[in-house]
């Protein structure tokens, strides 16, 4: 009986612990690509001004993201690879973020950064 039980353990444990994980392949079958900086930074500053308008907020990082001219705040270090699906993430996070955190992130002279749009922790030391 006790050898039978084991042998149901092991059995358990190959069918549930074998196989890739989510993210091994790719998520949902997609290939990985690295994120656009450009493109997301232009997506970024779209969302940006949105929100601003629709939250009432009154910043100069509103006003940036509103303009049209103005460059986008967002810059990816050159040493950051983050995957296109990383700025998608982070662009949904951004869009579901309440008024109160909106005001958070365009603040200027602290802007808070969403966890989700956090792609780089910025290395000390000079990278070391």
């Amino acid at each position: 009986m006790r050898r039978l039980g084991w042998s149901l353990v092991a059995l358990v444990s190959l069918v549930f612990g074998t196989g890739p994980t989510v993210g091994d392949i790719g998520s949902c079958g997609r290939s990985t690509t690295l994120l656009d900086g450009a493109a997301f930074a232009a997506a970024r500053k779209g969302r940006d001004c949105e929100r601003c308008g629709a939250c009432g907020l009154r910043s100069a990082r509103c006003t940036r993201a509103c303009d049209p001219k103005a460059s986008p705040d967002f810059v990816l270090p050159s040493t950051c690879f983050p995957l296109e699906r990383d700025g998608e993430v982070c662009l949904r996070a951004l869009e579901a973020a309440s008024c109160d955190d909106y005001a958070a992130f365009m603040d200027d002279a602290a802007p808070a950064v969403p966890s989700e749009c956090a792609f780089c922790a910025l290395l000390g030391d000079g990278g070391r």
